[in-house]
């Protein structure tokens, strides 16, 4: 019968201790065989040698767990980035749509859901708030047509989902998405700008805090309309992820969490007038050069500044 290998060890051990006391003067005991080989410890003192192999350690050791959102990422489709030809605001509607069909817009839904002190015209439209801004941590003071510095995203850009998957969908697909409250957030006009439409690759809101939110939300809204990711995005996801490992998947209407509490409050930085929010340019070339923009007719009084030249209701497009 074939000895395991820890047995076979420990006979070969006891085997040449024998040898060596037969061939000179024995100086201590021999261990009986099965017992554990004595190991001379830094202190000068024996301790019994582990009789377990590492093999076994390593196997009893758990696996890292994680949450939904993680698993989700890695459920998305990975490929190449398609070409932004074709690409306008308008192919995903004529701006802000009542898609619920609640008599107000999305812009005005998602105002309502997350400013508090609200100031509320006929039902729907929001003439201001506070809003607790996810991206900055900063406390910022919703007016409109006013001093305000508040847009809402699109979690996952609209000019980022027609790369990977919504060129081919149908108009109201696209409609749906960019009206989506998954996909939508009230934050700082700032971060939203630099933002632009970049992908977590390329863009992740600076308040640390709200990342694990942030990238879980991303995560959801591609998930939900099957919108995929490039390796370097998806590489981004998890490295965030991995630092929230039980993060949930964020249901439609979820609020995206500032993580801690406002530090400051922030005001716009521009010279503006008094019936307006940002600086008159002498284009929409330039105002967009210095960070302003988009606006939509109806709801930013910026938008009768500059020519809508293709009628969609929406200028200084980024």
């Amino acid at each position: 019968m074939r000895l395991p290998t820890s047995a076979r060890l420990l006979a070969v051990v006891a085997a040449s201790t024998l040898a060596v006391a037969a061939c000179s003067t024995p100086t201590g005991t021999v261990s009986p065989v099965g017992s554990p080989v004595p190991v001379a410890s830094s202190a000068g003192t024996t301790t019994p040698a582990s009789t377990s192999s590492a093999t076994a350690t390593a196997e009893s050791s758990p696996a890292p767990s994680h949450g939904e959102a993680y698993a989700a990422a890695l459920a998305l489709t990975v490929k190449g980035r398609a070409p932004k030809t074709g690409y306008s605001r308008e192919e995903f509607g004529d701006g802000w749509q009542d898609t619920d069909g609640n008599g107000c817009d999305a812009r005005n839904d998602m105002l309502a859901l997350r400013l508090t002190d609200l100031e509320v015209q006929g039902g729907c439209i929001v003439l201001a708030g506070t809003l607790e801004d996810p991206y900055s941590a900063t406390t910022i003071r919703f007016q409109r047509g006013g001093a305000s510095e508040v847009d809402i995203d699109h979690i996952v850009a609209l000019s980022d989902a027609w790369q990977k998957g919504a060129f081919a969908w149908d108009e109201d697909t696209r409609v749906e998405f960019a009206n989506d409250p998954l996909n939508l957030e009230p934050v700082d006009a700032g971060a939203n700008r630099q933002k632009g439409d970049a992908d977590a690759a390329s863009w992740l809101p600076s308040n640390t805090a709200a990342r694990c939110g942030y990238v879980a939300r991303q995560v959801a809204v591609k998930t939900e309309y099957d919108v995929w990711v490039t390796q370097a995005e998806l590489d981004a996801m998890l490295l965030v992820l991995d630092t929230c490992p039980d993060e949930p998947l964020p249901a439609s209407g979820d609020a995206l969490d500032p993580g801690v509490a406002p530090s400051t409050t922030a005001s716009p930085t521009p010279t503006v007038t008094a019936a307006s929010s940002d600086p008159r340019f002498s284009s929409c070339a330039k105002a967009i050069d210095a960070g302003f923009g988009p606006y939509v007719r109806g709801e930013d009084e910026e938008y009768a500044w500059y020519r809508d030249g293709d009628g969609d209701g929406i200028v200084c497009e980024r």
